[in-house]
């Protein structure tokens, strides 16, 4: 009996602790005309297993820990085992002590086109490339991970970040998005930001926004908007030296429905600054920055 309650033990631990996102996939395929093929649900299945049934880290989470996360694959055209399609990715963590939960990443990749033959096993393997399909979903998975774990230590991410380079590295010359022509908004152009010296106060402001701003408010919302306006501020020097970046623009459009709340109710902070610095380093929510009244 002692034997067989050890085993349940560890297959319950197993089973609650071993992987780290609750990802949700959609495979549209609207554009096609062919939505009535299984293809496209199988598709569907088989990444959502891909992220949710392997571990991706060596760290044993609690269910409250795990990142939320979407894939939204959007197919344009299919043939035979080739897709023409689009990725969004967006991906959010809890906010210490409380209830909710905040984004922390919102892409969007134009450069995804893939072959899946249905039910095709999908593995990752970080020394070797298998397809399009599974380098892209691994890489925006560990690049979810390396901006988690900047929020909760200064460059905390970093190892997940370089995880994310071996990706690009074996991927390159496989497909478009891995190399440094393929344009500003590429997968490559992201990882390369992340890893780049010049962006590293941008990193280090993630950490401010979310442990020093956030993940306080529930005990003192007043110091953490503090916070948040200090992380903004670093985000301006960073988008100064760098304007219209990459990662500048992600994160505004993660964040720019949280940081309009945060600013238009509570204990009222100095946002003279602020708002200005939001207006020159994200004028495309504009309309959103002027219904915050200082």
């Amino acid at each position: 009996m002692k034997i067989k309650f050890s085993f349940l033990l560890l297959f319950i631990s197993i089973a609650t602790f071993a992987q780290e996102f609750n990802a949700t996939v959609t495979v549209n395929a609207e554009q096609t005309g062919r939505t009535k093929l299984s293809v496209f649900k199988t598709l569907e299945g088989a990444v959502q297993d891909l992220i949710n049934q392997n571990n991706w880290t060596d760290k044993d989470l609690e269910s409250y820990e795990k990142i939320d996360c979407n894939f939204f694959i959007n197919v344009s055209q299919y043939s035979s085992d080739s897709f023409t399609a689009t990725i969004q990715v967006q991906a959010s963590r809890p906010v210490y002590g409380s209830t909710t939960s905040t984004p922390i990443f919102n892409f969007k990749d134009n450069q995804f086109n893939f072959r899946y033959t249905e039910f095709q096993p999908l593995d990752y393997n970080p020394n070797t490339y298998s397809s399009n399909l599974v380098s892209t979903i691994s890489f925006y998975l560990y690049t979810i991970l390396g901006i988690d774990g900047d929020t909760f230590a200064p460059m905390g991410g970093e190892n997940y970040h370089q995880e994310a380079k071996l990706i690009v590295n074996t991927a390159q010359g496989r497909s478009e998005g891995w190399q440094p022509n393929d344009g500003n908004q590429s997968r490559f152009r992201l990882n390369a930001d992340f890893l780049s010296n010049n962006f590293s106060k941008y990193r280090e402001a993630l950490y401010i926004y979310h442990r020093e701003g956030l993940d306080v408010m529930y005990e003192d919302v007043k110091a953490g908007k503090q916070k948040i306006v200090e992380a903004i501020q670093m985000l301006r020097e960073v988008n100064n030296s760098r304007p219209n970046s990459i990662l500048m623009r992600s994160f505004f459009d993660a964040k720019n429905n949280e940081i309009t709340r945060i600013f238009s109710g509570g204990p009222k902070v100095d946002l003279t600054e602020v708002l200005n610095d939001l207006k020159r380093i994200a004028p495309l929510y504009n309309k959103k920055w002027n219904t915050i009244k200082n």
